[in-house]
């Protein structure tokens, strides 16, 4: 897939950077096994829907959840994504598409059980920084039953 921006609101070219910058801010904030860094990148109010019925509300809950998740199963993994999709919905606003996921340590990318398609809602702070509002993703591949 490529990137497009398909709404009448356009980005800056600065702007659409910073927003497609989110996942490697993400990747490394996980590379960091920190919640605090990785809830930094989240307004205080935003939300996550994650696999397995996780429904987390605020940077804290966000934190938390992480903080918890590195010093269990997401120890020592890493993640990656790759923005897909683009658009603005207003100059403060914007909607990305990923694809990526959990890698293992020494994967640098995730296995097909693994790869996620993730949807993230930025919005553009009033200092200028962009964060995320709403994160949800789903697995790419489907378990046989």
């Amino acid at each position: 897939m490529s990137e497009t921006v398909t709404t009448a609101a356009a980005l800056s070219a600065e702007d659409k950077a910073a927003v497609g910058g989110l996942a490697a801010r993400l990747t490394e904030a996980w590379a960091a096994q920190s919640g605090e860094k990785f809830a930094a990148l989240f307004t205080e109010d935003a939300t996550t829907l994650l696999p397995g019925d996780v429904f987390l509300q605020g940077r804290t809950e966000i934190g938390s959840h992480m903080a918890a998740g590195y010093a269990g199963p997401y120890k020592g993994t890493g993640v990656v994504g790759k923005p897909l999709s683009i658009r603005a919905i207003d100059e403060h606003t914007a909607v990305m598409v990923t694809e990526g996921g959990v890698t293992l340590p020494g994967e640098d990318w995730p296995t097909e059980a693994m790869l996620i398609r993730a949807t993230w809602v930025a919005v553009k702070q009033n200092g200028g920084e962009w964060l995320v509002s709403a994160y949800q993703n789903s697995p790419v591949n489907l378990p046989s039953s």
